[in-house]
C-alpha cells in the first residue's frame, strides 16, 4: 500500500513554502509520492478573483520539475463545480483503494478545519499532516489544538516539523501587481511563467 501525501490548494500562484511543506511530509513520515492537487473552484475564496485553472495547473507543473516524488495531479481541478475536500477524500479512496492517504494542511487550516464542509468526514478518511506556528491571539497551541481534534473526532492528526515561511500566495499576487520581484518566493519556471502570461497585473 503505497502512502500518498496530498498537497491540495490554489496554488494562485505556488511557492516555495508549498514544495518545502511537500518535501518535509515527504521524509518526516517516509511518503512515497506527493500529489500537488490544484483546487479547481475552491468554495471558500469568494473575496478574489481566482486565476484560470490552466494556469494555475501549468504553474504547479512547472514548480514541481525536478522532484521525482512529486506529482501533479488534476483530480480537483478536472471536476466541475465548488470542490469540497470531504468529498474529494471520498472519491480518492474509492478510485485508489490501493493507496493510504495524508493531507498536508498548513496552522491556518488546523484552526479553521471545523467551519469546513463536512469537517468529520475530512478527518474520518485520511491522516492530517499539520504544519506551521502558535498563533498569537489563538486560544491554545498546535498541539493543544491537535489534541482537541484528535480527541473530539477520533482523529489522527499528527504535527508536520517544517520550517516557517513568511510568505503567502495573497502577498505574492499583491507584489506583482506592483511591480515587485518575486523570485526569491518562487521557482524560476513559475517567475517566467507569470511573467509571460502577464498574471496578477490589476
Amino acid at each position: 500500500m503505497a502512502k500518498i501525501g496530498i498537497m491540495g490548494g490554489t496554488f494562485d500562484p505556488i511557492h516555495n513554502g508549498h514544495l518545502m511543506l511537500g518535501r518535509q511530509a515527504y521524509l518526516e513520515y517516509e511518503l512515497d509520492e506527493i500529489w500537488f492537487m490544484p483546487s479547481g473552484t475552491p468554495p471558500h475564496k469568494k473575496d478574489h478573483l481566482v486565476t484560470s485553472v490552466e494556469n494555475r495547473c501549468a504553474m504547479v507543473k512547472l514548480a514541481i520539475t525536478g522532484y521525482p516524488y512529486f506529482r501533479f495531479s488534476d483530480f480537483e481541478a478536472a471536476r466541475s463545480g465548488n470542490t469540497y475536500t470531504a468529498e474529494t477524500l471520498r472519491l480518492l479512496r474509492s478510485t485508489y483503494p490501493q493507496h493510504c492517504f495524508y493531507f498536508i494542511i498548513g496552522a491556518d487550516s488546523l484552526y479553521e478545519i471545523e467551519k469546513w464542509y463536512h469537517p468529520e468526514a475530512v478527518m474520518a478518511q485520511t491522516t492530517i499532516l499539520a504544519a506551521g506556528r502558535d498563533y498569537e491571539n489563538a486560544q491554545w497551541t498546535i498541539d493543544e489544538q491537535i489534541q482537541y481534534l484528535n480527541d473530539k473526532y477520533q482523529a489522527d492528526i499528527r504535527r508536520l516539523h517544517s520550517e516557517e515561511v513568511d510568505i503567502s500566495s495573497a502577498s505574492l499576487r499583491e507584489m506583482e501587481a506592483r511591480g515587485k520581484n518575486i523570485y526569491k518566493y518562487v521557482p524560476k519556471p513559475v517567475e517566467d511563467y507569470i511573467e509571460a502570461h502577464g498574471l496578477y497585473q490589476e
